[in-house]
């Protein structure tokens, strides 16, 4: 048995198909998935939590608190959900970065 982890990430260019590997060792499985929205979000957390049986989901600072809820209440108790927070300071360089390489620019046509 090995302790399983999902680490889930919002981008706007994200394709869930392509976007996502996994990590392993003996006693660890890491997910990776990056996902465009909620909904994928929500549709990979089903997914994994019934395929794998995760323990831990670990999500990236750009979920909001609705976000977090829907996710813990789409696991239904069974795993951890925890999220990724930085402190101000960190928080500020980490916005400079994503505007400087287009993140927040208007979505393509399609999303």
């Amino acid at each position: 048995m090995k302790f399983k982890v999902l680490f889930l990430s919002h981008a706007p260019d994200a394709d869930k198909e392509r976007h996502h590997c996994v990590i392993e060792t003996e006693l660890y499985q890491l997910f990776v998935q990056v996902v465009r929205h909620q909904e994928e979000a929500l549709s990979v957390v089903r997914q994994l939590s019934r395929e794998e049986g995760l323990h831990s989901i670990l999500l990236c600072p750009g979920f909001t608190h609705k976000d977090v809820a829907e996710i813990q209440a789409a696991v239904k108790g069974q795993c951890g959900v925890f999220v990724a927070r930085g402190d101000g300071p960190s928080s500020k360089i980490t916005l400079s970065a994503m505007e400087k390489v287009g993140w927040f620019r208007q979505s393509k046509k399609g999303d």
